[in-house]
């Protein structure tokens, strides 16, 4: 029996990032008891002017200018439904929502 690997939710913590808000990102994401998914603080990401960056591993989903009050609809959505949250999608490393 194969089991998936566990989720791990980056939420940076760097410079920039706490500027725009990333501090309550990591809170909203901490508040919500997501079974299998680990949530971390992280160093910058690479992201700064379109922070705060959130990175869901083992997916490669880079979400970008999260706020608070979106984490419900990313833990729902994508953590617990596997569907990612396409509006957020950073769209320099998911270029092909960019013309949708």
């Amino acid at each position: 029996m194969e089991t998936q690997p566990l989720r791990c939710v980056l939420i940076c913590q760097h410079q920039s990032c706490q500027r725009q808000g990333s501090v309550a990102v990591l809170e909203a994401f901490q508040n919500l008891k997501i079974s299998g998914v680990t949530i971390e603080a992280s160093g910058c990401q690479g992201q700064c002017n379109i922070g705060p960056t959130v990175r869901v591993t083992p997916d490669e989903i880079w979400y970008y200018r999260v706020k608070p009050e979106e984490v419900p609809l990313i833990v729902e959505q994508h953590l617990k439904h596997g569907e990612p949250v396409q509006d957020k999608l950073n769209p320099r490393i998911h270029p092909r929502y960019l013309y949708s």
